[in-house]
């Protein structure tokens, strides 16, 4: 299969995304992880942009040489000198040597004719060679360039010693069709195409940076740069995991393969969001939180009997422990089995029943019902006792201003009951209307809540012990709603106080 090196710019290109900042010890962290990840080039920064920058690619230059290390430049005489003295160290440097090629980029920015760029391209590339063995050019903005004129700078970078031609795709206006074309042109009517390595560079503005990057790689290319989440100027680049296991997963359509580490993917995609603060978004292709997690009913069950139904790569292959099956109100019956028997529980038929139902109600309230909703819900059906009451519906009004009133219907037999009381406050008035249903009035010993599970919409558990004689019976509710919680337990234990 054809090798595909990949050229990681997460520290230069990645690290000039607003927001996504890095310093010297934390690049030397990412750059560490990139060499785990096992890609082929790191490109450690721009020396030349600042005293910190030098430092940082000198001090990865030093310290990382488990694979390439470059250090990018313009095509003057002061970058270059700048960036070879920050790699000079290291056993294989690569001096990234860029220059626009684009009419509107001659034009508009560098004030030059299509002459003066050539003749520069071919004084600097050779300057470069004098001093570093390894030489790659970039002619930015390649994809709106004239491809003669593309053709004729490559031409002669190369000759002037340049061993990579990186055709960039620099604000991200090329589609797949055009950047496969393109690679393939420019392989076709290079002078000594057999001498160079053809590398691509895509951005993400019209959502089709890798899509792109793969594109070229099919028009000939073997060099692929990207980088780790898809950060970079604007909309980002080309998402290395994304490139990484497109290549892998569809080996049978690229027949390509990479040297990279797949298991390490994750861990260096949230090294990353660590160390910058970014946050992965949770619909990321590959890394993700729900990559690998599955709510619908119809899809969990497919997965637990048989991952392939709806996983086209295992979890474990990106370094994730296993895939998650995450139980809300689209899960079905066997989800919840499967996460009951994870969690070790046994129970009869009917109680599995009636903890689904359960289940179903705490998921249309909750976004995601957690391990520990499942355990309360299980703990409060494990013992069930007869339900002379049932609770219909309430309502509740209370502040500062007013007294706090409760109206509350309850069921029995079939037959609805209502009564309206005051009280202190809310779950005070709501007791008092309770005691006036069912006709009996049992002292409350003692009342206790707690939050089962985190987040705003936490399940709460209500403990209530009334007295009944000399004897204390204990009634128990849950609910993501406090003074539901409350009346189901009071509920709870009058039923067991009138059996």
């Amino acid at each position: 299969m054809r090798k595909i090196k990949i050229f990681d710019t997460t520290l230069r290109d990645g690290e000039q995304s607003p927001g996504c900042s890095m310093n010297i010890h934390e690049k030397l962290e990412m750059a560490r992880q990139l060499e785990r990840l096992g890609v082929d080039v790191i490109e450690a920064g721009f020396p030349v942009a600042s005293p910190e920058d030098f430092e940082s690619v000198e001090k990865i230059a030093h310290e990382v040489q488990g694979c390439q290390i470059a250090g990018l430049c313009r095509a003057v005489r002061g970058d270059i000198d700048c960036a070879w003295e920050a790699l000079k160290d290291h056993p294989n440097p690569l001096i990234h040597i860029f220059l626009a090629t684009s009419d509107i980029h001659l034009e508009a920015k560098l004030h030059k004719t299509r002459e003066e760029v050539l003749a520069q391209v071919k004084e600097m590339v050779a300057y470069a060679k004098s001093m570093c063995p390894n030489i790659e050019f970039s002619a930015e903005d390649a994809s709106r360039s004239d491809r003669d004129y593309l053709v004729q700078v490559f031409d002669a970078a190369q000759q002037a010693g340049a061993s990579v031609l990186n055709i960039p795709d620099t604000v991200g206006y090329a589609t797949p069709a055009e950047m496969e074309e393109l690679v393939r042109y420019v392989k076709a009517h290079l002078k000594h195409p057999d001498q160079a390595v053809l590398s691509v560079h895509c951005h993400n503005d019209l959502g089709m940076g890798v899509a792109n990057s793969l594109a070229g790689m099919q028009g000939g290319a073997d060099q692929i740069e990207c980088t780790v989440n898809g950060i970079g100027e604007r909309a980002g680049n080309a998402a290395l995991e994304e490139i990484v296991m497109a290549i892998k997963t569809r080996a049978d359509i690229y027949g390509c393969e990479t040297g990279i580490d797949t298991r390490q993917i994750y861990r260096t995609s949230k090294l990353l969001s660590t160390v910058t603060g970014v946050p992965v978004p949770p619909n990321k292709a590959i890394v993700g939180a729900n990559a690998f997690a599955h709510e619908s009913g119809i899809h969990q069950h497919g997965v637990i009997n048989n991952r392939l139904t709806y996983e086209i790569m295992s979890p474990e292959s990106v370094g994730i422990y296993q895939n998650r099956m995450v139980l809300g109100k689209h899960s079905g019956r066997h989800a919840f089995e499967e996460r009951l028997d994870q969690l070790g529980y046994r129970i009869p038929e009917q109680v599995l029943e009636q903890s689904f139902e359960k289940f179903k109600v705490l998921a249309d309230r909750k976004k995601i019902v957690t391990d520990r909703d499942i355990e309360a819900l299980i703990s409060s059906n494990r013992y069930q006792i007869p339900e002379a009451y049932t609770l219909d519906s309430f309502v509740v009004n209370s502040g500062t201003v007013i007294s706090a009133t409760a109206v509350v219907k309850l069921v029995k037999d079939g037959e609805g009951k209502e009564h309206v009381a005051r009280g202190e406050g809310p779950i005070d008035a709501a007791f008092k209307a309770i005691d006036r249903i069912v006709k009996q009035n049992f002292p409350l010993k003692n009342y206790s809540i707690q939050s089962v599970t985190e987040g705003e919409d936490a399940l709460g558990e209500v403990v209530v012990k009334i007295l009944k004689g000399d004897e204390i019976i204990t009634g128990r509710g849950l609910s993501t709603d406090i003074i539901e919680a409350s009346i189901k337990a009071y509920i709870n234990a009058i039923n067991k106080a009138i059996m």
